[in-house]
């Protein structure tokens, strides 16, 4: 029976640094992604700079600023949070400086924020400090002024979809569907057929589940290869250009959650216990996707995960700080 071998928790032993990339992809879009960690999207317009995903820390955020300050000195006007989690989120107060004076979100980010957002925020830093450089910049949990989604609009809440002109050109803004949280939410810049999915989209990096909604995801990512997107900026991996390059990211998503959440499924029907379900998932899991970057870091969050919702627990459980230590030691030999 193949199992995990025992190793460093989580990511706490990667600590190289990662080459910095910041591409053009379109007339007013670039991307900014890091060989396997989190990426960010910034569209630059007219008038106005929409950065999607605000990296960890205010600190962390200063390279992102200086590369955009290197072909714009516009106003960073909007910050997009594509979903709760605080190495997306924790680098927002950072723009305030820069012109921001709106943070957007869904409501379904909201209200994780508010459910497991402290929780979420020791979770992470504790997984992997790498990303949390300069932690002690944090001034705390990052809340949206602007909510899209539903709710009382004289609130700063938008019902459905929410278009930013940031001149000479429009974003649109709104949440296709659960899959990497309940609350994802993209970016689309239909004029340039370029868009900004935040982590319900990967390319060649692991994809994390913990917090997931794997049953619906593969129908989110199939909405969104109905935009016939030209470019992509994925949650982690390069960033996608040309059509078939774009759909390549969708599929090799969908395999992810699909062979995993497949394998909970079979654990769950076998009356595995969780250690059986992680070698049972292992099989069909390792031979594709053994190789690519934090896929032992994810592996364990997913397949519990996986093994939750299999087993009926549809809102995904908090992960804390203790849990996760817990789990992962449950996990090894």
């Amino acid at each position: 029976m193949t199992t995990a071998p025992t190793k460093a928790f989580a990511s706490q032993a990667d600590l190289a640094d990662k080459k910095i990339t910041f591409e053009q992809l379109s007339k007013h879009c670039w991307a900014y992604t890091a060989e396997g960690d989190p990426n960010s999207g910034v569209i630059i317009g007219d008038r106005f700079i929409m950065v999607s995903d605000a990296t960890a820390t205010p600190a962390m955020a200063q390279d992102l600023i200086q590369k955009i300050r290197t072909v714009s000195d516009l106003p960073i006007k909007y910050v997009l949070l594509t979903h709760y989690h605080a190495v997306r989120v924790l680098g927002a107060y950072a723009y305030a400086a820069e012109g921001a004076t709106e943070i957007i979100a869904s409501e379904g980010t909201l209200d994780l924020i508010k459910e497991r957002g402290a929780q979420d925020m020791k979770s992470e830093m504790e997984r992997f400090p790498r990303l949390f450089r300069g932690a002690d910049s944090i001034p705390g949990l990052t809340w949206p002024t602007l909510v899209v989604g539903g709710g009382n609009p004289t609130k700063g809440e938008v019902p459905g979809k929410l278009s930013i002109n940031l001149g000479g050109v429009v974003v649109q803004i709104w949440h296709p569907g659960p899959g990497h949280t309940r609350g994802d939410t993209i970016a689309w810049v239909e004029e340039e057929k370029v868009l900004f999915s935040g982590d319900l989209v990967e390319y060649e990096a692991g994809v994390y589940t913990g917090d997931a909604q794997l049953e619906e995801w593969p129908a989110t990512l199939e909405a969104l290869r109905a935009l016939n997107a030209e470019a992509i900026v994925p949650g982690r991996g390069e960033a996608m250009k040309g059509n078939a390059n774009v759909n390549k990211a969708l599929d090799y998503t969908k395999r992810w959650v699909q062979t995993l959440y497949k394998a909970g499924q079979e654990a769950v029907a076998g009356k595995m216990d969780l250690k059986g379900a992680m070698a049972h998932t292992r099989k069909s899991m390792d031979p594709v996707f053994g190789h690519v970057f934090i896929y032992e870091h994810c592996l364990p969050f997913d397949v519990t995960r996986a093994y939750d919702e299999a087993s009926g627990i549809k809102n995904p459980r908090i992960w804390t700080a203790e849990r996760d230590m817990e789990m992962w030691k449950a996990l090894q030999d």
